[in-house]
């Protein structure tokens, strides 16, 4: 079978089992798909050495019978984690050189399992980004196109590499990040599926850090099944991430019946935006219909201060960047600019600050110290975090009185063209966060799955909210909404 790159994570590890196939065929396949796809910009660093040697230890191990589910399986690290002997630059000029002498925990507990890694993917600057617009490697850019036209598309961001690469069948699943939606935007621009895990779920140690209280690794896939069978890897406790849960990790495969029968799902009426494409509105629809078809509760409920999430999480989120970022000095690692002579140390963080963060770095770095700076501390950072405090206690309340998952868009729009979101105006490509921010300042669960595509033939995603730590029965109502709404679209290959 030449298209053993086009399986998803299911079908490949019931082909390895069987004999079918093998791991080096298998990453064999993905290998010459990434070597094929350069247009699309989604590996930045390939490693086909370490693939090889991995997938040759992974075909041993499967003829010995005792081998994990994802052993084998060739997937895709976005660039955000750390990786041994590896360029980990986080898309940024000021970790250029930057390799690790460690593993994240995330891809150690993928490599542990088996699983093959091919290189490490394009992503926006330190996840800043909700276009992949702002990397140090140049955009990634979608597989999919709209219509007839050759314009080059968004993936999403800030894990657009990821997103791009599994739709595009260059790897059979890959690893992201999401801080404020990084994860279900792009899955819901490219048709693939994403989730969010609850916050202390997956270890962040090892994963450069944008805003601790927020980031959350999870897996990109091709399906709901991928997903629940890649997420039980990426979980577990983990001593060395003090917010990680020491909580058991049930196997959420196991889980997926699709029976939703009495479920009580909840629409939320803040969600209904001013200006919102009338294609959003009746993908939404279609998928209340859906739901209730499949025998689940359709229950009306209130977030009240879901409007106050966008501006909550743009004081917060840049706050714990600035301070997470001031570790970039030029000292200890990566980029060093060229000093000049009477330079001293002041001079030699400035430039090479000015050197190495982008412009939207830059621009967060500036809000966050601004925000904490001490005559704004209480008007804007503990006013955002009584903020959040309160968005939490809107879900906790409507958990509370028995609602099982919450059904939302993913996206206000279906991906848009590179460079048509304005760099004078920041704020509009903020505004494609605004149906996922709130899930991570509650710390909740969150999916996106494909469910439709728009008047150009784009993807579009509706996301689902789920319980804390229920990411099983999340998936498990993903499931149903996938099985109803029957989305197989693949772009056309192009590159």
């Amino acid at each position: 079978m030449s298209d053993l790159n086009k399986l998803g994570l299911a079908e490949a590890r019931d082909m390895l089992r069987k004999g079918e196939t093998t791991s080096v065929e298998l990453t064999e396949a993905c290998l010459k798909a990434i070597d094929e796809a350069d247009a699309l910009n989604t590996f930045v660093h390939k490693t086909p050495e370490i693939a090889m040697e991995r997938a040759k230890a992974a075909d041993v191990r499967i003829s010995e019978g005792d081998a994990p589910s994802m052993c084998g399986l060739p997937v895709g690290i976005k660039d955000l984690f750390c990786t041994k002997g590896v360029d980990s630059q986080a898309a940024s000029r000021i970790l250029e050189g930057f390799k690790p002498e460690y593993e994240s925990t995330v891809s150690q507990q993928l490599a542990d399992a088996g699983a093959v890694m091919l290189g490490k993917l394009n992503m926006d600057e330190f996840a800043m980004g909700s276009s992949n617009e702002t990397s140090a490697y140049g955009n990634a850019i979608s597989p999919w196109r709209r219509g007839n036209e050759d314009t080059p598309l968004t993936p999403g961001g800030s894990s657009g590499g990821s997103a791009s690469a599994v739709a595009a069948d260059l790897c059979l699943a890959a690893t992201g990040t999401d801080t404020g939606g990084s994860i279900r935007q792009p899955a819901a621009f490219t048709g693939t599926v994403g989730i969010k895990p609850t916050y202390g779920r997956c270890s962040r140690w090892g994963i450069v850090a944008f805003a601790s209280s927020l980031d959350q690794a999870g897996p990109m896939t091709k399906s709901v099944r991928d997903a629940a069978i890649m997420l039980e890897t990426m979980c577990g406790h983990d001593p060395k991430d003090s917010t990680s849960a020491d909580l058991a990790v049930p196997n959420f495969e196991a889980m997926l019946t699709g029976d939703i029968k009495g479920k009580k799902i909840g629409i939320p009426k803040e969600y209904h935006m001013d200006g919102m494409p009338e294609e959003i509105e009746s993908l939404w629809a279609e998928g209340r219909a859906m739901m209730k078809a499949a025998g689940a509760e359709l229950v009306d409920i209130s977030l009240p201060h879901t409007k106050y999430a966008l501006p909550a999480y743009y004081v917060i989120a840049p706050a714990e960047a600035s301070s997470n970022l001031a570790r970039y000095d030029g000292v200890r690692f990566g980029h060093r600019a060229s000093l000049a002579a009477g330079d001293g140390i002041t001079e030699m963080y400035e430039k090479t600050r000015a050197e190495g963060f982008g412009h939207e770095v830059q621009r967060r770095v500036m809000i966050g110290t601004y925000v904490l700076s001490a005559g704004f501390y209480d008007a804007y950072y503990n006013r955002a975090r009584r903020v959040r405090a309160l968005i939490k206690k809107d879900f906790d309340d409507v958990f509370a009185a028995g609602i099982d998952a919450i059904l939302t868009p993913a996206t206000p729009s279906a991906a848009f063209g590179l460079g048509e979101m304005s760099d004078e105006d920041p704020v509009k490509m903020y505004l494609n966060d605004v149906f996922t921010v709130t899930v991570n300042l509650a710390g909740l669960p969150g999916i996106s799955v494909p469910t439709g595509l728009d008047h150009q033939g784009l993807p579009l995603g509706l996301q689902l909210i789920g319980r804390p730590w229920e990411e099983g029965d999340l998936l498990n109502t993903a499931y149903a909404l996938e099985s109803a709404a029957g989305f197989v679209a693949k772009p056309g290959k192009w590159w």
